[in-house]
């Protein structure tokens, strides 16, 4: 996991990514935020770059890929799952469905987007906080 890699979220809802953006913004940490408005795009960055990301923030109804299929391309792809990128859903959608998928895919969260800009705020920094002090297969001190 790399640190001080850029926040990649993956989002089609503009509105969301602006929110998104001011919000990371507000709490100030050092990483870039790159958006992806839909997940193939999100895949090819990945697989085409060098840059290793922090974590990946992904909504799961996206189009052209569902969160859920691009998170098991990330996953299946060896080169990316030794990156040891912390995969994490934020999204609208509250069914168990949605939830057993996800997990069944290995990601690291399931969060639902809080409707207040405040506890926004929050979740956001209690994840990123948490990653950061997260210790990862390829860390080297």
């Amino acid at each position: 996991m790399n640190k001080g890699g850029p926040i990649l979220i993956i989002e089609d809802d503009l509105d969301d990514q602006e929110i998104l953006d001011d919000v990371f913004k507000e709490l100030g940490f050092a990483n870039k935020i790159i958006f992806f408005g839909d997940s193939q795009e999100a895949l090819d960055f990945l697989i085409s770059t060098d840059i290793e990301p922090f974590i990946i923030f992904s909504d799961i109804n996206m189009p052209k890929l569902s969160g859920v299929e691009l998170r098991e391309k990330v996953h299946n792809n060896e080169d990316l799952r030794l990156k040891s990128i912390p995969y994490l859903f934020f999204t609208t959608s509250t069914e168990q469905k949605a939830v057993i998928d996800a997990y069944s895919k290995s990601i690291q969260g399931f969060f639902v987007k809080p409707s207040s800009y405040d506890k926004l705020l929050r979740v956001i920094r209690i994840i990123v906080e948490y990653w950061q002090e997260c210790v990862s297969p390829n860390y080297i001190k």
